[in-house]
């Protein structure tokens, strides 16, 4: 089996779409989606309808929460709540009550899906260095745990000689090591890219039987806007990490 793990489409259908041919073409049999199908971008419910067509395992991401619920957006970013709140309106009730539903965590064959963090799914933190990696470290059972939400791809591993941490393109998984694996964004990548290029979208192909894991980069179209004052986000943030929310 070799699986496709996606992140953080953030409604940018031609980056979903693009990513799921160049996963096609790379022979992957199954495919898994860590949460944020929404937000950001003006295909939400397309995007919602391809995941939920696929019937693929899928854990909640904080804009699905966001867009799905009446969460308030006191203190929120000014362009990240106006669109939310336009997401929400596009949505269907059958659509938000799909994203309202989905699990934080989940196992899926040998490894473990979340969105944010092992240790505390729910509150959304982010994981950009090694000590924020060790919490979910203490709660990660299996071998390998897929996340995303800072759309940065990063890998860190624990051994009995301790933690590290740092980009990847490809590698092996290792008897007796454990990886937590930030797969990057398909829809709003956040590597440091050169003003004048739009970053490509990137997930990841993990290889079951090989035991490899490979970062993929795609070409895709840039993204289209919600049709409302302050709904043009940059393509690339200039800071890479946090959301603008």
């Amino acid at each position: 089996m070799k699986y496709a793990i996606i992140a953080d489409v953030h409604a940018h259908l031609a980056a979903l779409q693009a990513v799921l041919r160049d996963a096609d073409q790379e022979g992957c049999t199954h495919t898994v989606c860590l949460g944020d199908i929404v937000g950001y971008y003006d295909k939400p419910k397309e995007c919602v309808d391809i995941i939920r067509e696929m019937s693929i395992p899928c854990v909640k991401g904080n804009h699905d929460e966001y867009c799905s619920t009446d969460t308030n957006l006191e203190g929120f970013n000014p362009r990240t709540a106006e669109v939310v709140r336009w997401t929400r309106e596009q949505l269907t009730e059958d659509q938000r009550n799909w994203l309202r539903n989905l699990p934080l965590v989940e196992t899926v064959a040998e490894f473990t899906i979340v969105h944010a963090t092992l240790d505390a799914p729910q509150r959304w933190g982010y994981v950009f260095d090694r000590l924020a990696a060790a919490a979910s470290f203490t709660h990660q059972n299996l071998a390998i745990c897929f996340f995303g939400h800072t759309h940065v791809p990063v890998a860190f591993m624990r051994d009995s000689k301790g933690l590290g941490g740092g980009k990847y393109s490809r590698f092996r998984v290792e008897p007796g090591k454990q990886y937590f694996v930030n797969v990057g964004s398909v829809g709003q990548p956040r590597d440091e890219t050169r003003k004048d290029e739009v970053p490509k979208a990137s997930y990841v192909t993990y290889d079951l039987a090989e035991k490899s894991i490979e970062l993929r980069r795609v070409e895709c179209p840039p993204p289209g806007f919600p049709p409302i004052p302050g709904g043009d986000f940059p393509i690339l943030p200039r800071r890479a990490g946090r959301d603008p929310a």
